[in-house]
């Protein structure tokens, strides 16, 4: 019977505790959120939700078209200038998602006869963009610039790019981005990285982890980001040189032949870029917020991982003892992430919190008692 092996699967996810279930939200939930990454609290913000607002009714619902036919309105590209100029970059691509965009970064600027030096720990876009690349992939262990060194050595011409987070979605620890970048220079080979959870945490007034590490506007680095993190909205962007930009509109499959970003989004994310620049300090609480929760959480004994960015990974005693964990915190009033295989590389599952700058000494006393309360 077609699709008959579908079942086998399902009960093989069963039986190992790791079926998902989608979890329709309320507009009004009365949980408290350290599930979602909505780092900055921008996405019910006054100013972004007009700023979508404003842009549907200017624009209309929907970009209409792909990116090169209809689907570029003015307000695309002044998104993407505004991205370029907070980042440090030369210029910017949007597309209609941080996954797209990490899709066309790595497929695009790893052709035929090529080496991809990938960490370990990389998300799954990243992965997947390795895997429709036409170059060879080389997995390498997790945040080892000398790991990186050795696959270029092996390497016998030709282009290269290692590609990596920046922080990394599971733990949250940050990528060593100025060594990598110099593993990379001393064999000419290209750096890309994901700073989907860097950007608006990171760097000068959340100017994003590569800022930080000195390699905004570098001709060999490449950047992907997202909108619907800290900028509360939904989308990706791709950042780099001109020439590399110009590239990828003639070259990324995910770009040419998909719709472009929805104008309200286009809207809010920058409404979002407009309202960070004006209070740049909602990057550091973000990290303050990520420090107290980290420090409070192994003050109780709990194993939680020290956070880079906003990220806080608590460990769980096992995928089953993970869910139940989560769904215990629900039950008392806190949404949390879970974390389980495959979804993480190490096979170990964890609770997933997430800082959000305009959380109050209130909220993150409540989280810790909660989490603490319910743990297996």
């Amino acid at each position: 019977m077609a699709f008959g092996w579908i079942d086998e699967q399902a009960r093989l996810r069963r039986s190992a505790g790791l079926v998902r279930t989608l979890r329709p939200r309320p507009a009004d939930s009365p949980l408290l959120d350290l599930a979602s990454n909505d780092y900055l609290g921008l996405a019910r913000h006054p100013e972004v939700t007009e700023g979508a607002a404003r842009a549907a009714r200017t624009w209309g619902a929907g970009a209409t078209g792909s990116r090169l036919v209809t689907g570029t309105t003015e307000l695309h590209a002044e998104l993407e200038r505004e991205l370029a100029d907070f980042c440090g970059f030369e210029a910017a691509l949007v597309f209609s998602s941080g996954y797209a965009a990490n899709l066309a970064a790595v497929t695009a600027l790893a052709p035929h006869g090529s080496l991809i030096v990938s960490d370990a720990g990389n998300h799954a876009s990243l992965i997947d963009g390795c895997r429709l690349a036409r170059g060879t992939t080389q997995v390498v262990a997790h945040a080892d610039p000398d790991a990186v060194r050795k696959a270029l050595d092996t390497w016998d011409g030709g282009t290269a790019v290692a590609v990596s987070d920046t922080v990394f979605s599971v733990d949250g620890d940050a990528a060593p981005l100025a060594a990598l970048a110099q593993a990379c220079r001393e064999y000419g080979a290209g750096l890309v990285v994901d700073d989907a959870h860097g950007l608006g945490v990171l760097g000068d007034g959340g100017r994003g982890a590569p800022h930080a590490a000195g390699l905004a506007g570098a001709e060999d680095v490449v950047v992907t980001v997202t909108l619907s993190k800290s900028l509360g909205s939904q989308g990706g962007a791709v950042l780099g040189p001109a020439r590399v930009i110009d590239h990828l509109v003639n070259a990324a499959r995910t770009f040419i032949f998909d719709t472009g970003l929805a104008p309200a989004a286009a809207g809010a994310a920058l409404a979002a870029l407009t309202l960070l620049r004006r209070e740049p300090e909602r990057a550091a609480r973000a990290r303050a917020v990520a420090g107290e929760l980290h420090a409070r959480l192994t003050a109780a004994g709990l194993e939680a991982v020290r956070p880079d960015a906003a990220v806080v990974s608590v460990r769980a005693p096992s995928p089953e003892g993970a869910v139940r964990w989560a769904a215990d915190c629900r039950s008392a009033g806190l949404a949390v992430g879970c974390f389980r295989p495959p979804s993480v590389p190490d096979g170990i599952s964890r609770l997933r919190l997430t800082a959000r700058a305009d959380l109050g000494e209130g909220q993150i006393e409540r989280a810790v008692r909660v989490i603490g309360e319910t743990r297996p």
